[in-house]
């Protein structure tokens, strides 16, 4: 069998000294890691919790065709790409990415993985910091969907944790109209963080999901709803 070689195709520096992404291939997948952190912070291959992250926050919706939503991370466009899916011609998506080079990976080859959802015409891209979005939203989205980090405390960005905060999920909670969801993806659960969405007065439910077809490990979602 031949063996397949990781393949360096790029690097990007995160913004305000949050360290160095690099893009590798191989053979047919394109994966990302962290400069400085073992592993894998994402790849093609492994998706299916932020499929789930999406397909999960939008069933809560009792007009999911014609919601407003708001993405926070890129990524490799899969979530993106679900929320697309489940809206309608009346819905705006627009996902916020901090890193200008991600967009662009998302823009070659590596977006055919996802199917190329940034060429949607639905798809808005705000190149910069999600909690910019979600000051201005002053409860006008249907559902905020953040997958910035490993879970709810800044990881490459020490300013996300801003987004996590009681204060952030205040402006969360403001931002979303009534019967509103704010979904969370994370590695693992984290119990003190469930507490602030609740003290933020949010319903809080949680689901373990895959992270690939039904097997293997299982990562930590949050379903944060304004009643």
């Amino acid at each position: 069998m031949k063996m397949r070689i990781n393949k360096l195709l790029d690097r990007a520096l995160i913004p305000n000294n949050g360290g160095e992404l690099l893009l590798y291939q191989r053979g047919d997948e394109y994966a990302i890691e962290v400069v400085g952190i073992r592993g894998e912070l994402m790849s093609t291959a492994i998706h299916g919790s932020e499929d789930a992250l999406a397909e999960l926050a939008l069933a809560r919706l009792k007009s999911p065709k014609e919601a407003h939503v708001v993405i926070g991370g890129l990524g490799m466009g899969f979530t993106l790409a679900t929320v697309l899916r489940l809206v309608g011609d009346k819905g705006k998506v627009i996902v916020a990415e901090l890193v200008p080079e991600v967009i662009k990976w998302n823009q070659g080859p590596m977006g055919e993985r996802s199917g190329h959802p940034l060429k949607d015409p639905r798809t808005i891209v705000h190149q910069g910091d999600v909690l910019e979005l979600i000051r201005a939203g002053n409860g006008s989205y249907d559902a905020i969907l953040l997958d910035t980090d490993n879970g709810p405390e800044g990881l490459t960005q020490a300013a996300n944790n801003r987004l996590y905060s009681h204060r952030g999920l205040q402006s969360a909670y403001r931002a979303l109209r009534p019967g509103g969801v704010l979904a969370v993806w994370s590695t693992d659960q984290h119990d003190p963080f469930t507490r602030r969405l609740q003290l933020a007065g949010f319903r809080v439910k949680e689901e373990k999901v895959f992270a690939h077809r039904n097997k293997g490990t299982k990562h930590h979602l949050w379903f944060a709803m304004r009643p």
